[in-house]
C-alpha cells in the first residue's frame, strides 16, 4: 500500500459529501483505476493531494466510520484535533498533511457512513 503526494492533479471527477454545505470547503475525493486521490477544496485545486491504493482506501473508510480503530491504516494517519477538526497525514514519513475543520470533517464522516465514498466497482481491489 503506497501513499504518495502528487503535484499533478486530475482536473475532473472530484466530488465531496452530499452532507457538505455547497459553499463550504471540504474533503474532496477522486477515483481512478489505479488509486484514490484526496485533497482539500480550500486549496482550490492548487494544493497537495494524497493518493492511496483501493485497499488502503477501504481501510481508511473503515477507520473514519468507526468500524476499525484509528491507527489501523499504515498509509494515512487520522489525527483528531481538540477543535473537532481532523488532519490526514501520509505515512510513513508524514510528509503531507491535509487539515480539515470540524464542519468539513463531520460532513466527510457522514458521507462515509452513508456509503458515498465507497469504491466504485471498477476501482475495487483485486481479490
Amino acid at each position: 500500500m503506497n501513499t504518495a503526494a502528487s503535484s499533478t492533479q486530475p482536473t475532473t471527477g472530484w466530488f465531496k459529501s452530499s452532507f457538505s454545505n455547497p459553499s463550504q470547503a471540504c474533503v474532496e475525493v477522486r477515483f481512478s483505476d489505479r488509486a484514490v486521490y484526496v485533497r482539500d477544496s480550500k486549496d482550490c485545486g492548487e494544493g497537495p493531494v494524497i493518493s492511496v491504493s483501493g485497499n488502503a482506501w477501504s481501510t481508511l473508510l473503515a477507520e473514519v466510520a468507526g468500524r476499525l480503530p484509528v491507527g489501523t491504516s499504515g498509509t494515512i494517519r487520522i489525527v483528531h484535533r481538540t477543535d473537532g477538526g481532523a488532519d490526514l497525514q501520509s505515512l510513513p514519513a508524514r510528509s503531507l498533511t491535509l487539515s480539515y475543520t470540524a464542519a468539513e470533517w463531520d460532513a466527510f464522516v457522514a458521507g462515509v457512513r452513508a456509503g458515498e465514498f465507497d469504491l466504485p466497482h471498477s476501482a475495487q481491489p483485486a481479490a
